[in-house]
């Protein structure tokens, strides 16, 4: 029961199906380890969390993740942003804690599953004799949340229940009103998993340390003979620049704070088309930047994924080596999906799209999907 209206209507729709529901609400954040701002309210989610068991009749128990949450999830981030990064810590948030040391919590209570409001579905198969779980995306496409579960296995799911997956928001909204729960007209959550909407650069700030360097335009020119399409080992690397192959044009506060496809923080004007992050080196800290949403510099045609970052939510379709075959893959959350082909090598797998996509970063995560179902995913190197 994390006070939203998701959770609050999957809670609801549980007890309407018999299950014996008992609510269990998560405190992830303590504001001793990092300062983060006033829209920090785990207070109030609490708060309505407590109204709408109330309201449904069900018990509700309280844990305190913040010590685990952050050594699994914020020093993750920080880590990752140091390396000049892009991490996703509502991926990590759900891996690491809400369908790990959450789901154990709950089987202290007695619990058999473990429901969230996520908008996803689940579907149980048998092949040759063995249960096999399906991770479907949601019915709302608007809504769809199958990617942020992208890195849990099969014995995370088996324990898990989407009671709200068949449902649009709208209908849920509906539901929410007509049961007049206390969350029905709630604003969605914003920002990191279960710490709320935060900018990013003042969070960072508190543990990585703000280091004047320049801000490197590259010009198109830089591009021309340049392997953009062919070679796949070479197409899947991003481009490596050095400031010679530039000028520059401004300064920013540190490296570290920048990701690929960044457009937002720069502070650079004047430039006609807007200018945007295609790479940041943080050991020399330099930020490389491009003109125009068209810079080549922003796109790429493939990725890799090593195969320590790699991982099958259906370990049973896992290609072999040599193999390849061809999947929808997005990047991003709520990114459309891609049309790309999974490729295995002997060092890992490699996506090579049919279209150039934009702003991939090191750090994010792939996630390739079967039509509806989800596969698998990885850490983009």
């Amino acid at each position: 029961m994390s006070g939203g209206v998701d959770s609050s209507v999957a809670a609801y729709l549980l007890k309407q199906q018999g299950y014996e529901v008992v609510g269990l609400f998560m405190k992830n954040w303590d504001n001793a380890s990092v300062t983060l701002t006033s829209n920090c309210t785990w207070e109030d989610d609490l708060l309505f969390a407590e109204m709408v068991s109330k309201k449904l009749d069900i018990s509700l128990h309280t844990v305190d993740l913040s010590d685990q949450y952050r050594k699994r999830v914020v020093d993750y981030m920080f880590s990752e942003y140091e390396k000049g990064r892009t991490p996703n810590p509502d991926v990590l948030c759900n891996r690491e804690i809400k369908f790990d040391i959450f789901i154990d919590e709950c089987l202290k209570l007695g619990a058999d599953y473990v429901a969230t409001g996520h908008y996803c579905r689940k579907e149980t198969v048998t092949i040759d004799g063995k249960k096999i779980y399906r991770l479907l995306a949601g019915k709302d496409p608007n809504k769809d949340q199958s990617y942020f579960l992208c890195q849990l296995n099969q014995e995370q799911i088996s324990k898990a229940l989407f009671p709200i997956g068949e449902l649009l928001k709208s209908e849920v909204r509906e539901i929410a009103e007509q049961k007049e729960l206390a969350t029905a007209t709630r604003k969605d959550s914003q920002g990191i998993c279960f710490v709320g909407k935060v900018d990013l650069p003042t969070f960072l700030q508190q543990k990585l340390t703000a280091k004047k360097g320049d801000i490197i335009e590259i010009p198109e020119s830089y591009y021309e003979g340049k392997n953009l399409t062919g070679d796949l080992e070479v197409i899947s690397k991003a481009f490596k620049y050095n400031r010679e192959e530039g000028k520059k044009i401004a300064e920013h506060r540190g490296a570290h704070f920048y990701t690929i496809g960044q457009r937002k923080g720069l502070n650079i004007g004047g430039t006609g088309k807007p200018m945007y992050v295609i790479a940041v080196d943080v050991v020399e800290n330099i930020v490389f930047v491009g003109r125009g949403d068209d810079h080549p510099g922003l796109y790429r045609k493939a990725l890799f994924i090593s195969n320590e970052e790699s991982h099958w939510v259906r370990p049973d379709l896992k290609l072999e080596p040599e193999d390849s075959k061809d999947f929808l893959v997005r990047i991003r959350y709520r990114q459309p999906l891609q049309n790309g082909t999974l490729i295995s090598k002997p060092e890992g797998l490699y996506i090579k799209f049919d279209k150039p996509q934009r702003g991939i970063a090191p750090g994010q995560f792939a996630a390739w999907y079967d039509g509806e179902e989800l596969l698998g995913s990885g850490v983009i190197n």
